[in-house]
């Protein structure tokens, strides 16, 4: 088990990686929609068409990586994610045309579900159990982290996209190599023992698991249409200004930090309670987000909940996944998030198309109804852990 300082070296690393490749490598499309748009002449079906074909590139990876750190361990799992990230934003940042723009898409977004199984991993086998909640949450918050940053590099470089996007490759190539030092490597015994059982769990979908898959599935397709089109909706028919749409998008990645309670507030009210309320604010903040896309308050306050719903609810899927996955967490987490993502796949173009015909604002308010029903499931009840009281 690592010590304290160690812990925080990991949380620091994983916070770090997760932030380049959620924030950066995958959820930044969605900031460059309006540009992308312009300089290739995209219509709503086909960015959304480009932004599903990230999140289908996300399951691929997800399934493989769960093999590969079982079999290679975390070290060097974490690292090939950096590296993957790193080619896609490149990728994108030389992209010629549409074709190119899509397959660097599409890269840097599987570097997401590279990532997480190895930091899961991680964590759950060298963090002690007082602090494994907390720990797991501060990594799983370096999405908005990841989406702040985004924000500002796009303001400083304002036409110049391409630089923006040559400055987020170089800031995967950094935390990919801070991830060769940090991140644990595996040891034989885990090799031997965990990585076998954590590749296929047994059984495969335990007692509980049903209720999981379906709240992951109506997050992540209610949650596509403002990663996708939510600066979109704020320049087309809201009209504000790239500044103003930008800020919003930075204050979604800021306040999504705040995230990083979940799993306090697990621990305090429960899971059910927790997603319940996460999972409708996430429906009002979208509501709003397509209501009102020109008052700028109220798009900036908007992104912000939506931020923090967002992370909340993906901190509370992984919480909820070790739970019900308790011999083998990081597949647990693995399923929850491969499911997250094969719900963005599907509801990406479906908001695209549903756009086309509807108008963005319809199809916005479509998603936030979806994730009202999602509200509805309500996990078993589990019993608090030690760290929890």
């Amino acid at each position: 088990m690592l010590t304290g300082r160690g812990v925080f070296w990991l949380a620091g690393t994983g916070l770090s990686l997760i932030a380049v490749c959620y924030g950066l490598a995958r959820f930044a499309y969605g900031l460059f929609v309006p540009v992308f748009r312009t300089e290739f002449d995209l219509d709503a079906a086909t960015a959304g068409a480009i932004a599903s074909g990230a999140y289908a590139s996300y399951c691929i990876a997800i399934v493989a990586s769960t093999a590969l750190t079982a079999k290679f361990g975390s070290r060097m799992v974490a690292v090939m994610a950096g590296g993957i990230a790193t080619t896609g934003t490149l990728m994108i940042a030389a992209a010629p045309g549409t074709l190119l723009l899509a397959l660097g898409v599409v890269l840097a977004g599987s570097s997401t579900g590279v990532a997480s199984l190895p930091l899961a991993h991680a964590v759950a086998h060298t963090v002690p159990a007082a602090r494994l909640n907390r720990t797991q949450t501060i990594i799983n918050a370096g999405t908005g982290l990841g989406v702040a940053i985004a924000g500002p590099v796009s303001l400083a470089t304002h036409e110049h996209w391409r630089a923006a996007w040559l400055v987020f490759s170089i800031l995967c190539a950094v935390v990919t190599i801070w991830a060769a030092f940090c991140v644990p490597a595996a040891s034989a015994r885990d090799h031997r023992t965990s990585g076998l059982r954590q590749a296929l769990p047994r059984p495969l979908f335990p007692r509980g698991s049903g209720s999981m898959v379906a709240a992951a599935a109506l997050m992540g397709i209610a949650s596509a249409a403002v990663w996708t089109f939510g600066r979109d909706i704020l320049v087309s028919e809201g009209q504000l200004s790239e500044q103003a749409s930008t800020i919003a998008w930075i204050l979604l990645g800021a306040c999504g930090i705040a995230g990083a309670a979940a799993g306090d507030l697990a621990g305090r009210v429960g899971i059910p309670w927790s997603w319940t309320t996460t999972m409708l604010t996430l429906a009002a903040a979208t509501a709003l987000i397509a209501m009102f896309p020109g008052n700028i308050l109220t798009a900036w306050a908007t992104a912000a909940v939506f931020g923090a719903a967002y992370i909340g609810l993906t901190g509370l899927l992984l919480i909820w996944s070790t739970r019900v996955y308790t011999d083998t967490p990081a597949a647990g987490v693995g399923l929850a998030f491969l499911v997250i993502a094969l719900g963005q796949a599907a509801g990406a173009p479906a908001v695209g198309a549903l756009a086309e015909a509807t108008g963005l604002q319809a199809a916005l308010l479509a998603a936030a109804v979806i994730a009202a029903l999602g509200s509805l499931i309500r996990p078993r009840p589990v019993e608090r852990s030690s760290d929890e009281h």
